[in-house]
């Protein structure tokens, strides 16, 4: 962390200088003290990045003093796409579009500048550009009262009302620890969320078990059981009954199971990987396939929980178990993190160690993984309501997919820190026999199970190429299909909605730019793909009876069930 604090105030500090021979508008920089081991900068580098930027703050001094006289401020397309600037002030206004456009070509510069650094490992370079790209985020100009056209207009518009009511909002956050993002109380758990009728049919101290209520004549022979993160709640595949996949999967006459975690507390202080494996899935798997008296079962895992189904997998290959499983279907998981995206720079030694001191009685509190997350997009997720409802004093919307992404989970401490080090920084589970499951190996390439591997385009937590080498480990046939937007809404999208789009290769593909090279484009959701590739796996049907109809239990009680609502 003094590392990329020492980096982000040196290039700060060395645009400052720059900016004062033209620029009065750099503000406030970081000014942490000077740190050994520096680096040494390319001179020829920062000579040329130097005049490179002398010459672009002239040009834009240039347009300011006289606008027909200077060459227009040429947008790259991400800067007009850029929504923190698409009102029309920012550009209309003489004053603040200068402001603009001296922040777009300043966070321009700094990120050019990281690149002139010689001497550090791409590992902290990739941490130096996302340190850098945090920094500009949070010096926009849209983020201060004083240089955003809209709050300086609303501020005189209500007499400084806004102000007081983003405050009022600030303040709230605080005492909480967590940024709002929608209006509380506008969603309840198994009222107007997850509210697809089931019943708990399970419950161990690690997990409930819920199983969906038919919904046609006949149901398919095969049951799915769904294996959501536990780093979330499990009703991101249950928000509205409009955007829900688990009530349209249902619909399909699939008899639908799922698993909802339980946030971790002081009694799952031990909880290690091993246990999402085998009291986790495999037990799930096998309650499932007693309950209903079937030999297999199709299997969904989503992130962190696709992860550990490949480990799933693995083991009851190893244990000759493997038909136990039908199928498996991967939403944007990982198994080999060489290129794991942004999540990444969070973990080195230095930051394992914050991670680990911020555990308390056996578990960290899920508000710190939210932050982490957000993080991630700091843009959209924390500065975009530092403007809209800090500053700007507006009301919280009601948005389901953000009540979600606020309902925090607990985790195992002991197992995150496994998992970050094991996986993320050693990379351990595409190394046959590196990781073991009580005992039993784990070697990917054991797995034949058929698999649907599906991957966000835009997904910034679970990359589209770092997912994509999940198809070079596993031995069966696999479909690997790319969908549009990302991590959450490339995955939720009903086909009622008609958004986005998804693309698929029949052809095959070596590697992803292949895979795009060659791919057909389809516009909508890729669910109805899903289930035709389900049917074609195992398209008998039964009756939708007996035990496929979940029985009451008063003491399990129905779904959502207990454990979604504990935090």
């Amino acid at each position: 962390m003094e590392d990329l604090q020492h980096w982000t105030w040196v290039f700060g500090r060395a645009q400052q200088m720059m900016m004062e021979q033209g620029l009065d508008i750099a503000g406030q920089m970081p000014t942490t003290p000077q740190l050994p081991m520096m680096p040494p900068l390319d001179p020829a580098a920062a000579v040329r990045a130097g005049a490179e930027f002398w010459a672009d703050t002239m040009t834009l001094w240039q347009r300011f003093l006289d606008p027909a006289a200077a060459p227009k401020f040429e947008e790259t397309p991400e800067q007009a796409r850029d929504k923190r600037f698409k009102a029309p002030q920012w550009r209309e206004q003489p004053v603040f579009d200068f402001i603009r456009q001296s922040y777009l070509t300043l966070s321009s510069h700094l990120l050019k500048g990281v690149d002139q650094i010689e001497g550090l490992t791409p590992k902290q370079k990739e941490q130096l550009r996302f340190a850098t790209q945090g920094f500009i985020d949070a010096m926009s100009p849209s983020n201060f009262p004083a240089t955003n056209p809209l709050v300086v207009e609303r501020t005189i518009e209500t007499k400084g009302e806004n102000l007081l009511k983003g405050l009022a909002h600030m303040l709230n956050d605080l005492s909480k620890g967590q940024m709002t993002q929608t209006v509380e109380g506008a969603f309840a758990v198994g009222e107007n969320i997850a509210t697809t009728p089931g019943r708990v049919v399970k419950r161990t101290p690690l997990y409930e078990l819920i199983q969906y209520s038919p919904t046609t004549d006949t149901v398919f022979e095969t049951p799915l059981v769904i294996f959501p993160p536990w780093i979330n709640r499990f009703y991101i595949l249950d928000l509205t009954p409009e955007k829900s996949f688990i009530r349209w999967a249902v619909e399909q006459g699939l008899t639908v199971f799922v698993v909802s975690w339980k946030s971790a507390d002081a009694s799952m202080a031990d909880v290690v990987w091993d246990d999402y494996v085998e009291r986790g899935q495999i037990d799930a798997i096998n309650t499932i396939r007693d309950l209903l008296g079937v030999e297999s079962v199709h299997t969904i895992g989503y992130c962190v929980a696709g992860t550990t189904l490949a480990a799933t997998l693995a083991v009851l290959a190893a244990r000759g178990e493997a038909a136990k499983v039908k199928s498996a279907t991967f939403f944007t998981a990982q198994v080999d993190f060489s290129e794991a995206g942004d999540l990444n720079v969070f973990v080195d030694d230095e930051q394992l160690a914050l991670i680990q001191s911020l555990a308390s009685e056996g578990f960290l509190d899920g508000r710190y993984m939210a932050a982490t997350f957000n993080l991630l997009r700091g843009r959209d997720l924390i500065w975009n309501y530092v403007t809209s409802n800090y500053l700007l004093g507006e009301d919280y919307t009601p948005f389901d997919l953000l009540h979600w992404n606020s309902d925090v989970t607990n985790l195992p401490a002991k197992w995150h820190a496994s998992y970050l080090s094991d996986l993320y920084r050693d990379n351990l589970l595409v190394q046959p026999g590196a990781l073991a499951i009580g005992g039993t190996p784990i070697d990917l390439r054991r797995v034949t199970t058929p698999a649907y591997v599906q991957a966000g385009r835009e997904d910034h937590i679970a990359p589209p190429r770092s997912v994509w080498k999940l198809t070079g480990h596993l031995a069966g046939p696999i479909r690997f299909v790319l969908a549009g937007s990302g991590h959450i809404a490339g995955v939720v999208n009903p086909p009622a909605s008609g958004k986005y789009q998804y693309w698929i290769n029949e052809a095959g593909a070596a590697n992803l730019d292949d895979f795009v090279a060659g791919a057909v484009e389809t516009k909508g959701s890729w669910w109805p793909d899903w289930i035709r590739w389900i049917e074609a796996l195992d398209g008998n049907r039964v009756p939708a009876k007996n035990a496929r109809v979940p029985k009451p239990d008063e003491e399990l009680g129905a779904a959502p069930g207990r454990y979604v609502r504990t935090r």
